[in-house]
């Protein structure tokens, strides 16, 4: 009797405290905070290469190569980092995340080799940014909500551009009035400010406090610790690469990498520079596509809920490819409508494929969807990565980034094709575990 009375009450929930707003909101909004404080990590690479060039004599290509080694280790870390959160919990990870972030990015005020920035900015800055990547937003995503979740991945894959947008302006003022070793403290701190409100207030599931994920209809309890998180991120990824849609994914989060953090945020600062364009204004042009990204992520989530994610990814990757292939003709020493444009369009497609691309990784494989999309995302960095180190060698060759603008064009043609052609699949199809 005893142990029947013990197992009734391990099914029931705990009384859930009485809000007028479903918790999830508040963890997302915790969420969102995080992310913005953490991307200013994610603004510095392109405002450092000049500085670094000048004062180290360092070559492009070499500060490249730092840029794309933390680039693949921010991609290549989320998968583990979602088995990790699977094990110990979301707050502990990511607080443990920031710290490494504040550390690598402090003692580059110190360093004096190129090897240096290999380790700080590359190893440690990339190690912690990807245990804060957007398999962090899927995780938070799929385990507080079972509707909304285009628009909540939407709103927090845009946390990140609304850092950029904050950051940019006050870094690029920093760097221009005073030096780069300010800014570089600067993200350190800014790492450090958002500890406290992780380690008290992002809870790690809804049954901690007692309630149902947003659009529940029954009580979710909280899944036991689950071991061997590098073991479970490798066998889901050797599980996913044996089906078409896994590569397809990966190979358009790839282009995307490659179009963006690898091309535009480290690149453009550096090419609009060579035009005779003030470095404060370039980055204030990045900012804006910071403010023009939020919209078009959101959107997207939206979007995604309603919409084809297939069809959406083809059209965005299209639209982006032909922005690309007009940007060599609109570079200039000043800021002219046509430019604005640009800015316009390219932000509101700058990350509006993770909504859809998380859907479809969803659709495709089910409780192993935030690994499996922590594995597109290492796919993303390592697009980015090689076009970040591409991109200077490309600069130090032939004295433009003209060629590296065609490539990446033609490069998004070939993603929305590739998007077009990923299957459908039965939900009763779908893989778990």
């Amino acid at each position: 009797m005893t142990q029947t009375t013990e197992a009734a009450a391990v099914r029931q929930p705990p009384k859930p405290t009485r809000t007028r707003v479903h918790r999830a909101w508040f963890v997302a909004a915790v969420t969102f905070v995080t992310i913005i404080g953490a991307a200013a990590f994610r603004s510095v690479p392109g405002l450092l290469i000049d500085p670094l060039h000048d004062e180290f004599d360092w070559s492009r290509g070499t500060i490249g190569a730092a840029v794309s080694v933390n680039l693949a280790l921010y991609g290549l870390t989320a998968p583990f980092a979602a088995a990790l959160m699977d094990r110990f919990g979301i707050r502990r990870v990511v607080a443990v995340a920031l710290t490494v972030i504040a550390a690598g990015s402090w003692l580059t005020v110190w360093m004096t080799a190129a090897w240096q920035l290999m380790l700080c900015w590359g190893l440690l800055v990339g190690l912690g940014s990807g245990s804060m990547a957007l398999a962090f937003a899927a995780t938070v995503t799929n385990r507080w909500f079972t509707e909304r979740r285009g628009l909540v991945s939407g709103i927090l894959t845009a946390a990140s551009a609304s850092g950029q947008l904050i950051f940019l302006p006050l870094l690029s003022w920093i760097i221009d009035r005073y030096d780069w070793r300010p800014a570089a403290v600067t993200v350190a701190l800014a790492a450090l400010a958002v500890v406290p409100f992780v380690w008290l207030l992002l809870h790690d599931h809804p049954a901690d406090v007692g309630q149902k994920p947003y659009g529940a209809a029954e009580f979710v309890p909280k899944p036991p610790p689950v071991p061997g998180a590098a073991r479970r991120a490798v066998t889901v990824l050797l599980s996913a690469a044996r089906t078409g849609p896994f590569w397809l994914l990966a190979g358009t989060f790839a282009i995307c990498g490659a179009s963006t953090n690898g091309l535009i945020q480290t690149h453009f600062i550096p090419a609009a520079h060579d035009h005779h364009m003030p470095v404060q204004a370039a980055a204030s042009l990045l900012a804006v596509i910071g403010v023009f990204d939020v919209v078009g992520t959101i959107a997207s989530g939206w979007f995604t809920d309603r919409f084809e994610p297939r069809r959406l990814l083809a059209v965005y990757y299209a639209l982006r490819g032909v922005s690309l292939m007009f940007l060599p003709l609109l570079l200039g020493p000043a800021v002219h409508p046509p430019m604005i444009f640009f800015i316009v369009f390219y932000g509101l497609d700058w990350v509006a494929t993770v909504p859809p691309t998380l859907a479809l990784c969803r659709e495709q494989y089910g409780e192993d969807s935030a690994i499996v999309f922590g594995w597109a995302l290492a796919s993303h960095q390592v697009g980015a990565a090689l076009v970040a180190f591409l991109g200077g060698v490309a600069r130090d060759t032939f004295g433009s980034y003209d060629v590296v603008w065609y490539a990446s064009g033609a490069l998004c043609a070939a993603a929305a094709l590739m998007a077009l052609v990923i299957r459908r699949r039965a939900a009763s199809e779908v893989a778990v575990g």
